[in-house]
């Protein structure tokens, strides 16, 4: 799992209502595109691109794939926010379908020179530990690829955190990845959000 980390999202004044975490936070980066091409997803299953996705739809993404990994700054997100983030030409949504039903997703972020940031990806919880997940990786890290333009100085970045799987880090590294740095950070997660808050993270 991945999820896109904004800076210091600890909060200077909590709400109200919520949980600390402390996280390190990997940046990882990929500077040459792979020389194999990704293996083929299994059976059943097909990347689609959503031109133009509604909010609804991506709160639904995004809470069903993160709801075991603390995501929650776009649960925080205003409609009118991720309209906007969903609509920009240069970020792009991309949703695996198994057998018609969703079964995770990416979003690449392209916004930031010759640099694509793999903003998010992840697995519905049912297909997790299925097999799916590497090839699914490979298919991301493709397209994510593809959009650079593979112009001179071109990367791909992805970061991951302590709260996601505990095979994620290693599943990147294996992909190509290399980490650049890792970072401590503490996040104030509100309590109404509803999300399983792991022990080992809570300080």
């Amino acid at each position: 799992m991945a999820q896109q980390i904004h800076a210091a999202p600890s909060l200077r004044s909590p709400p109200p209502s919520s949980t600390r975490i402390g996280v390190d936070v990997t940046f990882l980066r990929m500077m040459r595109p792979p020389t194999e091409p990704p293996p083929a997803l299994p059976d059943g299953f097909q990347v689609v691109t959503v031109p133009s996705p509604t909010v609804g739809f991506y709160r639904y993404l995004y809470a069903s794939v993160g709801q075991d990994y603390c995501w929650w700054l776009r649960r925080m997100a205003p409609d009118a926010e991720l309209a906007a983030l969903l609509s920009h030409p240069r970020i792009s949504l991309h949703v695996l379908y198994h057998q018609g039903e969703p079964g995770g997703f990416f979003e690449l972020d392209a916004r930031q020179g010759n640099e694509v940031n793999i903003g998010y990806f992840g697995l519905m919880p049912h297909l997790v530990g299925q097999g799916v997940g590497s090839a699914f990786l490979h298919a991301a890290i493709a397209e994510a690829w593809r959009r650079t333009g593979l112009r001179p100085g071109a990367a791909i970045r992805v970061n991951t955190c302590t709260a996601d799987h505990p095979r994620a880090l290693g599943t990147y590294v294996r992909a190509g990845f290399v980490p650049v740095r890792t970072v401590h950070e503490v996040w104030d997660i509100p309590d109404r959000l509803g999300l399983p808050i792991p022990a080992r993270l809570r300080v």
